[in-house]
This record gives structure tokens, sequence and C-alpha cells, in this order.
């Protein structure tokens, strides 16, 4: 596929990984259009990281993934769709799990519904590694069984299944991109890479949940090559494909390696209000992203150890955007 000149929506374009997606496709000459959340202020979120020049060859469009004329309207002419956008935060998702679903699972049914009336001619809709819950075996492939042991989850899974129904039914050329867990710059402090780095950085303790759990971590960049692979390859229609590194680590010995890299003495502690439900905890995660070098000739090119350097040296320069003593939800 060529993206000179290839007319391309990206929903959540606003996002930490959908601000980098932006980012790469305009630089691959793609008419990037991107929708985002309303507000008064029209505010461009985190693609305001961006280069100016970036920002300026970018179409915004404002409205709310729950409102299918919106979605409808801002998908009219759009050739390609990478479909981001989401309420992510699984702490929030017990608080308001509604809120989750209708965005999560309604939203990616507008898409889907709005993609097969207008003829867009290819659709990536993003999953997450949630969706596995605890490794029932691993490295988790794509057949592993689904586990909503979240609101959040429950809300990816139906989305997964609905474009699943929407390839099988209607024969919409969709594909899902099922990255495992993303970190780099520009990334909220509600995840867990930038709560220790900014803590790190800015005192002498990082205060954590559970530290046991067990993660396999792909810098954004690594995932941003997968979702372009995926939307350029035939290959990838009606499948899900996996994307990770096939590494894992604890999130102790990840404070531990982070805290190391920033180069301080510093306490890592438990905190029991950050401690997720029992059962609902994810205990492991770990890719096996065999499919997508098969399928799409694609690897992760960025090591954990370097994406870390780069993820700190950006949040370093950017702290007064986080709050290290809030725990974020």
């Amino acid at each position: 596929m060529k993206w000179s000149g290839r007319k391309v929506l990206v929903t959540g374009g606003s996002g930490f990984i959908g601000s980098h997606l932006a980012e790469r496709l305009v630089g691959l000459g793609a008419k990037v259009r991107v929708f985002l959340k309303y507000d008064m202020g029209g505010e461009i979120g985190l693609l305001r990281h961006a280069p100016r020049d970036i920002v300026d060859a970018i179409e915004p469009m404002w409205g709310d993934i729950k409102d299918a004329d919106a979605v409808r309207q801002v998908l009219k002419g759009r050739e390609v769709v990478f479909h981001l956008a989401a309420l992510i935060g699984i702490p929030y998702s017990y608080v308001n799990p509604r809120d989750v679903v209708d965005t999560n699972t309604g939203g990616t049914l507008n898409v889907l519904a709005a993609a097969r009336e207008t003829g867009t001619s290819k659709v990536v809709c993003t999953s997450t590694s949630e969706v596995y819950g605890t490794a029932q075996y691993a490295p988790i492939d794509e057949k592993h069984p689904l586990q909503g042991q979240s609101p959040y989850s429950a809300s990816k899974i139906g989305a997964d299944k609905l474009c699943e129904s929407f390839h099988l039914s209607f024969g919409l050329p969709v594909a899902v991109a099922r990255p495992f867990n993303t970190f780099g710059p520009r990334q909220s402090a509600r995840a867990v890479i930038p709560t220790i780095i900014s803590q790190a950085l800015s005192g002498n303790t990082v205060k954590l949940g559970s530290l046991s759990p067990k993660r396999d971590l792909s810098y954004v960049q690594n995932t941003v090559d997968g979702f372009i692979a995926a939307a350029e390859s035939p290959k990838s229609v009606g499948e899900v494909i996996n994307f990770g590194t096939g590494e894992e680590i604890s999130i102790g010995d990840l404070a531990k390696k982070i805290v190391a890299l920033v180069g301080k003495k510093i306490r890592i502690s438990s905190e029991k209000k950050r401690v997720r439900p029992k059962k609902s905890e994810v205990g492991r995660l770990l890719c096996d992203w065999s499919k997508a070098r098969r399928l799409l000739k694609w690897r992760p090119r960025v090591s954990l150890e370097e994406g870390l350097r780069e993820t700190i040296d950006w949040i370093g320069h950017h702290l007064d955007e986080y709050r290290p003593d809030v725990y974020n939800i």
C-alpha cells in the first residue's frame, strides 16, 4: 500500500498511541484526519507534542465516538480507518463501567457500521492484551481464551467480537490489532511506566500497587509499526494479531530497572489503594507475536531498555505535565 495521498482517519488521534500513529502517517504522506473528543476549547490533546508542521498537516474533527451520526460524518471519504478511541483506565472501569462499555463497545459498533455504510477499504481496530486476562499458558497466542477480568477488558472483548461479526456477516475488511503493554513518550500517569518515572524523577519514593504482576512491555514505535503493517497487508483482514516482544518483567523488577536508569536512591513501596481487586488483577501477560511475523513480516525493533531511556528523557523534559503525588485512575 502506498500512503502518499491516501485519505486516512485516526479515531482517538489525540491520545498516546493515536498521536504517534497520526504523526507517522503524515510522515508517510497520507492525508490524515483525526477524530477528537469535543471540548469548547478545541484542544488537540497529545498531538500538541508533535512537530508544528505535522500538526498543521492534520485535519481535526471534534465529536464523540458514542454519537453514531458524528462517527458517520467523520468517516466520509476516508479510505483507511484506524480506530483507537477508547476509555482505557482499568481503575476507572471499576468506578464507571457503563461509560467504559458505551465508549469502547458502543463506539466500536458506530465505527464498524459507518465503515460498512461508507465503503471504507480497510479498518484497523485496537484491542488490548487485557482481553486475555491472566495467562492460562504462555506465551499467549491469539487462540488463548478471553477473560473479562475487569469491566474494561470485557468492553474490549465485546468490541473485538463486533469486529469479527462485521467481517463474517458483512465482509467488512477489518483487522484487529492487539498490542501488549505499550509505553513511551506522551503516555499519561494512569499507566505504570510514567507513574514510576515521574515519581522517581521528582522524589525519593515510588508508590505502586501490586509488584508481582508480569507484563510484556513494547515501545510505542513498535506498536505503530504494527498498526501500519496491519493496514498495509491484505493478509490481516479478518484476523486478530498480537504485537509484543515475547519478553516479560514483573512490576517490581521494572521499577528497579527504571530507578537504576534514573540513577537515584529511591524506595519502592506497594500502596493499598493502588492494588486492584484480587480476582481482577491480571497476573501475567507474555506475547506470542509469531503470527505478526508470519503474516506481516513485523518484529519489535526497539528494546525495553532503549525505550525506557527515551521515555525517561521525555518525561524529564515534561515533568510539569505530571502530578506524581496523585493516584491517577
